[in-house]
């Protein structure tokens, strides 16, 4: 597949070929894209929404009025769950909402996003994340020689602290490494700019390496 190719300077914009892209026919790997990203989502949940049953808010267990006479409905104590003041009935528990989702559906899903983007277009490399020091404004001239609007995920085999310093205040810049990039990073930006070791890095564990 090709993609647009650019310097560290931002210039260029050829098209290049990179071997080993992932390429699907049909509907090959969406169901494992949907699975992976629904389990990414779930995972990131703290699960830790809580309230009292009737049993544990503070309050007498005692019947509050007899059974039959009052012309009151028969709601027992004041901790029940029809009174301001009572319990939940049914209300939210702390739960872990994780999804297990195995090596060889995480490769697929991986590979099925970037072939997505892909052919979205939605992809372009860069020879290299260079900075020879932390400059915002030189940054994000950069970026906007390659994409000048949207949000950009700028990918790296590893984001150096000169790199990170210059974007980390541009607020559609965003940034990942390449081993430890997944399928939801992949889809939910409008635009990906590899560096070209960081998208060899990418298609190792596509095709095969550690996902």
């Amino acid at each position: 597949m090709n993609f647009k190719f650019y310097t560290a300077d931002g210039t260029g914009g050829e098209e290049r070929s990179f071997d080993g892209f992932p390429v699907f026919e049909g509907s090959k790997g969406r169901m494992a894209l949907r699975q992976a990203l629904i389990a990414i989502q779930a995972n990131h949940r703290q699960g830790n929404a809580s309230t009292k049953t009737r049993a544990e808010v503070a309050g007498s267990g005692k019947k509050m009025f007899r059974q039959k006479g009052t012309g009151m409905a028969r709601r027992g104590d004041k901790n029940s769950p029809i009174l301001r003041g009572g319990g939940v009935a049914f209300g939210p528990r702390p739960r872990d909402y994780s999804q297990k989702v195995n090596r060889k559906m995480r490769r697929l899903a991986l590979a099925r996003a970037l072939f997505e983007q892909g052919t979205a277009g939605s992809i372009s490399v860069i020879e290299s994340w260079e900075a020879s020091e932390p400059k915002t404004k030189s940054f994000a001239e950069l970026i906007s020689k390659m994409q000048p609007e949207r949000r950009v995920l700028v990918v790296d085999d590893t984001i150096s602290d000169n790199v990170a310093l210059s974007g980390r205040n541009i607020k559609r810049v965003h940034f990942a490494e390449a081993g430890n990039l997944n399928a939801f990073d992949v889809v939910r930006f409008d635009n990906i700019i590899f560096s070209e070791r960081a998208l060899t890095t990418l298609l190792a564990r596509v095709n095969g390496g550690e996902s």
